[in-house]
């Protein structure tokens, strides 16, 4: 099957379909589930899901859907995304994948298990309150939030803040900086593509970061926390993140680079041997309804509809902007910029 799509895919979402500031309505008061009627029935079953989210945030969202969906247990494997998926390889390879659901990583991800026809097709009627850039044409994954990357700064720590990637090559962040390791982070291995395919970043720019000797974290979660206590004043990292820890009360803030920031959108997608289609796709659609943005919203990340509004202190879409290289170019290019982000950093 052809493939070949581009990621342009919150460009015009950004600027047409959501103008969101403001605060996040809290899942806890929202009026409901699906808007597309009362949530189907449905007999006892057991899902397990793969995800990279946080382990707090996914629990809050299988609450919130088990309520919904008593009938329903979800079980939940947690990791990062590279360690996903090597599980998911490892168990294709032995003809039999765990999970009924993956949720986690980038599209590109996603467009390679459906070139493989481990994606089984789903339509959510959610989706129609989604941008349609934000499904994929022939159903096999749906975004389900916006995460993009920025610096972060420890406020304490760093007076005068970066304001683009380039300033990050300054000698003066030497030794400040952290970042997550792309073979961990299914977000960093696409910035790597991301930033190797930018014209105002390229090979030179990541040269010129790598001489400031970064601390190369396991993930977002330590290099949030890295700023946060200001062991790494300065980091690359994911903003709801930034904005979890500000709104604890920690001296950090985001700053969205002028050149523009990466981004991912989360993808769900279904496995195409589940054993439980039907529950799999309940949890799907959950997890774009209203109810499932507004809790996406409240743990700080973008919302993908545009009924739902954005966390508190995160800019609206149209005022951030996004580097959107080809899904093609990404997908063809990831491997080899991890190589060369591992051979500069590592």
């Amino acid at each position: 099957m052809s493939r070949n799509r581009s990621l342009g895919v919150i460009a015009a979402f950004a600027l047409s379909a959501l103008t969101l500031t403001g605060c996040a309505a809290s899942a806890a008061n929202s009026t409901g589930g699906s808007d597309s009627g009362s949530p189907r029935a449905t007999k006892a079953s057991t899902i397990t899901l793969y995800t990279s989210e946080p382990q707090e945030k996914i629990d809050a969202v299988v609450a919130a859907f088990s309520k919904q969906q008593p009938e329903i247990t979800v079980k939940v494997f947690r990791a990062g995304t590279g360690d996903l998926t090597a599980r998911i390889a490892a168990e294709e390879k032995a003809g039999d994948i765990g999970a009924d659901l993956l949720l986690a990583a980038d599209a590109g991800t996603f467009e390679g298990y459906a070139e493989r026809d481990l994606l089984l097709a789903y339509e959510s009627p959610e989706a129609a309150k989604l941008s349609k850039d934000l499904i994929d044409p022939e159903h096999f994954y749906v975004g389900t939030r916006i995460i993009p990357t920025v610096i972060a700064v420890n406020t304490n720590v760093i007076t005068d803040a970066p304001k683009s990637w380039k300033d990050l090559t300054d000698p003066k962040y030497a030794g400040k900086i952290a970042m997550p390791n792309p073979d961990v982070s299914g977000a960093a291995a696409y910035n790597a593509a991301v930033w190797l395919n930018e014209k105002s970043l390229g090979t030179s720019w990541l040269e010129g970061l790598a001489k400031n000797k970064p601390l190369i974290a396991d993930s977002n979660g330590p290099v949030s926390q890295a700023v946060a206590d200001g062991s790494s004043p300065v980091g690359i990292v994911v903003d709801s993140l930034v904005r979890d820890l500000a709104a604890a009360g920690s001296p950090i803030k985001a700053v969205y680079p002028s050149e523009g920031v990466p981004f991912v959108s989360q993808p769900v997608g279904i496995f195409a041997d589940t054993k439980e289609p039907e529950a799999s796709k309940l949890f799907v659609d959950f997890l774009i309804s209203k109810e499932g943005q507004e809790i996406a919203a409240s743990q700080s990340y973008l919302p993908v509809r545009d009924d739902v509004e954005s966390p508190k202190g995160a800019p609206a879409l149209a005022d951030i902007t996004l580097l959107t290289p080809s899904l093609e170019t990404i997908r063809a290019s990831q491997a080899d910029a991890v190589k060369t982000f591992n051979g500069l950093f590592q």
